[in-house]
């Protein structure tokens, strides 16, 4: 064996399988363990193979799990064996070792240990052999292979990854993220969004699942922290922790409302969000397909927290009312910007605060309180 092509070809197969070159030896290991056995093993045996990867040199163990009579089915305990389930197991002696055997070999061994014994080393093998062992390390590097990959995005849930659309099956659509092919369900698409084949897009990874063909990306083009994790990439303030993104609502594809709080002195949560001359914000609007953003300055004061979502409409007063509702005056020539076509605005804003906002203009309230008297005044003239 040539050592150095060997350790060369082991470099290369780590390297396009972005697997650790460990794992590809560990797969070979196991890939000449499944060859001896196949030719000089018995069945039943359990066969273990290490690989010292700068000699070549290979060494092998038949592996017995070391038993006690208590252990072990009886005669007449296997006779029953299909009446009733016990957590003891069928004695076979090509993996098992009594314990009086095994401490001859091995004084310190232990009942439920695994004793390891050394085996001769073949150097011929034949075809059948050498096809399973190819069979053996092509599976075993797919598996890790998988492995690898599902950890790697695993770890990276919650986060945002660019990708190429690769192709449209049904209502789903898959991503080229890399090192695998994402899904972008129906559901998690945005209205009005189209997808072609080429394109490049960012997508927040949902969840990852493990599934019969591999890892399962769940990417989303409509989920709220799509937008928190784009403002992290273009505002160094948000990454850095001196603003803090405190809420979103958002109605992908159209609109969507970001509420910002300061952490440190002297910074400005609206103005770093904007960027100079809206820069920063037009990056996320632009990644977004145009859907507007509307940046507001959170509150710890409802009154003023309401107000505020309710941008770019003026408001006059906010009155905190019973079961969490809020009553927001707004001038007249305000009233239809602060409701929002098909009344978005205001929904949105009712999202971003947790609180059920009625916007009226100041003369309506007046008129009601007028009613609201006249009645009470009805209701004693009743009484009397």
């Amino acid at each position: 064996m040539d050592i150095k092509t060997f350790r060369s070809a082991i470099a290369q197969i780590a390297e396009e399988k972005s697997i650790t070159p460990e794992r590809v030896i560990e797969s070979i290991e196991i890939a000449i363990a499944a060859a001896y056995k196949k030719d000089y093993g018995k069945k039943g045996q359990i066969i273990k193979a290490k690989l010292d990867p700068e000699t070549g040199e290979t060494k092998f163990w038949q592996v017995k799990l070391v038993v006690v009579e208590d252990m072990i089915y009886s005669e007449k305990e296997l006779e029953e064996l299909m009446e009733k389930e016990e957590k003891k197991i069928r004695f076979n002696p090509e993996k098992h070792i009594m314990l009086v055997e095994a401490q001859k070999i091995k004084p310190e061994i232990k009942a439920n240990e695994e004793l390891e014994m050394p085996l001769e080393a073949h150097k011929d093998y034949g075809r059948i052999a050498a096809q399973t062992a190819k069979q053996v390390i092509l599976q075993k590097i797919k598996e890790v292979e998988r492995e690898t990959v599902f950890s790697e995005y695993k770890s990276r849930e919650g986060q945002l990854v660019s990708g190429i659309i690769q192709r449209l099956e049904g209502r789903n659509v898959f991503v080229d993220i890399g090192k695998t092919l994402g899904i972008l369900p129906k559901e998690e698409q945005v209205y009005g969004e189209f997808y072609k084949p080429g394109q490049r897009f960012k997508f927040y990874i949902m969840k990852v699942e493990e599934s019969s063909r591999g890892p399962a990306v769940f990417l989303s083009r409509v989920y709220p922290k799509l937008i928190s994790r784009l403002f992290e990439l273009e505002v160094p303030e948000i990454s850095q922790g001196q603003v803090v993104i405190k809420a979103i609502a958002r109605e992908a594809g159209f609109r969507s409302k970001v509420a910002l709080e300061s952490k440190a002195e002297g910074v400005d949560p609206i103005g770093s969000a904007v960027g100079q001359r809206g820069s920063r914000v037009m990056a996320v609007i632009k990644e977004l397909a145009g859907e507007k953003i509307d940046i507001i300055e959170y509150s710890e004061k409802p009154e003023e927290f309401i107000a505020n979502a309710l941008s770019p409409a003026k408001v006059l007063e906010v009155k905190i009312m019973p079961k969490n509702k809020a009553l927001c005056l707004v001038p007249e020539d305000q009233l239809s910007l602060a409701i929002g076509k098909d009344g978005q605005n205001v929904r949105l804003a009712a999202k971003l605060t947790g609180w059920k906002i009625d916007v009226r203009p100041p003369e309506q309230k007046e008129e009601e309180e007028k009613e609201s008297k006249e009645k009470k005044k009805r209701k004693k003239k009743k009484n009397k």
